[in-house]
């Protein structure tokens, strides 16, 4: 059976309120998804990753650059596009679902990925943008991860 994937986005300077944020959304996630994938920086990336590792998560970062050695230390997997910004569309198609964490315009980018590729996009105090999914507090995205992998994981009708 396919392993289910969130990808969660952000920016790569973060408050510690952020921050904070991010590591329980990792913790939260890896009781209900297989993988998690990020940008595999710093900032919500590092916290996210932190967070979903410390939980028995697997956590794989597409990285901007060509060089491995680039991802934060609790990435497992490390891929090392080369692509500098238009990794931004592999870190998205790479989901079943998109969790948005506040950050700046690679974040909005990811957003507008999702909503063009069709990728529900859970915003967490993230930018409130039509088509996205806004939700205040973990608990309330982590829910809607549930929702969304349910029926993307139900048989087709014959």
């Amino acid at each position: 059976m396919r392993k289910n994937i969130v990808s969660v986005i952000g920016g790569h300077n973060c408050t510690n309120e952020v921050e904070q944020l991010a590591k329980n959304l990792g913790k939260k996630l890896a009781k209900v998804v297989d993988i998690l994938v990020t940008g595999g920086l710093s900032g919500t990336m590092k916290a996210v990753c932190q967070g979903f590792k410390a939980a028995g998560g697997l956590t794989i970062g597409m990285l901007p650059s060509y060089n491995k050695n680039d991802a934060n230390p609790d990435v497992d997997i490390a891929i090392p596009t080369g692509l500098g910004l238009a990794r931004n569309i592999l870190v998205v198609k790479s989901a079943d679902v998109v969790i948005a964490l506040p950050g700046a315009e690679g974040t909005l980018s990811e957003i507008a990925y999702g909503l063009q590729f069709e990728i529900p996009v859970i915003s967490l105090q993230s930018w409130d943008i039509p088509g996205t999914i806004k939700v205040n507090t973990v608990d309330e995205a982590i829910e809607k991860v549930k929702e969304i992998l349910e029926q993307k994981c139900k048989p087709a009708a014959k």
